[in-house]
């Protein structure tokens, strides 16, 4: 794949309004490395192994994604980040795209594996072999976790098993329920929700791990903390539902704000698109605001605050080129029109398809 972003654009439909970003392209130097790496850990762990779902996965080409948001991330880190995207993709697509999203039951039992290992005393490490009796969803989990728990401090672990602990029982009740039931959220519910279901406080959590830092419990907890967070993750879902939504509409998917634009102002899909482009383009301005607010209110945090807030511009820049870029979101791609039976894997949550 070109390592430079470009316009996506639709057969039927006007290209999608792209939004602007004021901050750098940057992009490691070590894309292949994790392109080579991730097939080689999905095929080997089992989250990938049909043919139709290894060129569906290729094409979404989450090394480079992993590349761009971890610009700065050490060898082992690069694919360390790239395997977390490869799981945290892969378990959406189930719930998306498969029977499970509209199972609440059997995901509960998939997640209370996950729960097992994530409170494990050995980080997962005894149920991370593959080929077990546990889902592959669960199973690699394992190996994830018993590669990044143990250089992580007893706080960051709290702090980010309780965020995929959000994010996944957000998926498999709010979401779930919502399909189940016909529901189409309003904006005021799916915003704060969608920032669990896109397990975007998980993946700024990982900005700890690729700069090795330590941010004191009182800080994370802050307002002026909290603000800037919340608006560079808005600035990264909004940019994400913007590109998804041709292939999430396709699938019948309502969780997106464009959609829940359209379905509660009466709105066509072109209007629909620049008014989502417009709140991410403001939502950019304000995350612009709180980082200023926040340096001003934690000065003696400085040496903490702006790696972690570098990383959280590296998180909206990347994201906006890799969703814009990714085969994974082009609904003129022949993925969009693929049947889920064709690519989700049956042992990644243990049930028959």
């Amino acid at each position: 794949m070109n390592n430079a972003p470009h316009a996506l654009t639709d057969r039927a439909h006007a290209p999608v309004p792209e939004p602007s970003s004021p901050f750098p392209y940057r992009v490691s130097p070590r894309v292949e490395q994790a392109r080579a790496h991730l097939t080689e850990w999905t095929g080997r762990t089992g989250l990938v192994r049909q043919e139709r779902a290894r060129e569906r996965f290729e094409r979404a080409d989450f090394g480079w994604f992993a590349a761009m948001v971890y610009p700065t991330a050490s060898p082992a880190h690069v694919d360390l980040m790239a395997d977390w995207f490869a799981w945290l993709f892969l378990v959406d697509d189930q719930l998306d795209d498969g029977a499970v999203g509209r199972d609440p039951e059997h995901f509960g039992a998939v997640v209370d594996g996950m729960r097992a290992v994530l409170g494990s005393d050995d980080f997962g490490a005894s149920a991370a072999a593959p080929g077990g009796e546990l889902p592959v969803a669960v199973s690699s989990l394992a190996d994830l976790w018993s590669r990044t728990a143990p250089d992580t401090t007893a706080a960051w672990r709290r702090r980010f098993v309780r965020h995929l602990e959000d994010c996944l029982a957000t998926a498999a009740v709010w979401e779930a329920g919502n399909r189940l039931a016909g529901i189409v959220p309003d904006e005021a519910e799916y915003i704060p929700r969608r920032r669990h279901t896109g397990a975007i406080y998980v993946c700024m959590d990982f900005i700890d791990v690729v700069e090795r830092l330590d941010v004191p419990e009182d800080l994370y907890g802050s307002g002026p903390f909290t603000d800037a967070l919340n608006a560079a993750c808005d600035v990264v879902c909004w940019t994400n539902d913007l590109y998804s939504y041709e292939k999430e509409r396709s699938l019948g998917e309502v969780h997106n704000l464009v959609h829940i634009v359209r379905h509660h102002h009466a709105l066509d899909r072109d209007p629909a698109l620049v008014r989502v482009r417009d709140a991410v383009d403001a939502e950019t301005e304000r995350f612009l605001v709180k980082e200023r607010e926040l340096l001003r209110a934690f000065p003696g945090h400085a040496a903490v605050l702006r790696p972690y807030l570098a990383g959280m511009r590296s998180w909206m820049r990347g994201n906006l080129d890799w969703s814009r870029a990714t085969k994974r979101y082009q609904s003129s791609d022949a993925s969009v029109r693929e049947r889920p039976q064709e690519y989700l894997e049956t042992a990644v949550m243990g049930v028959d398809r």
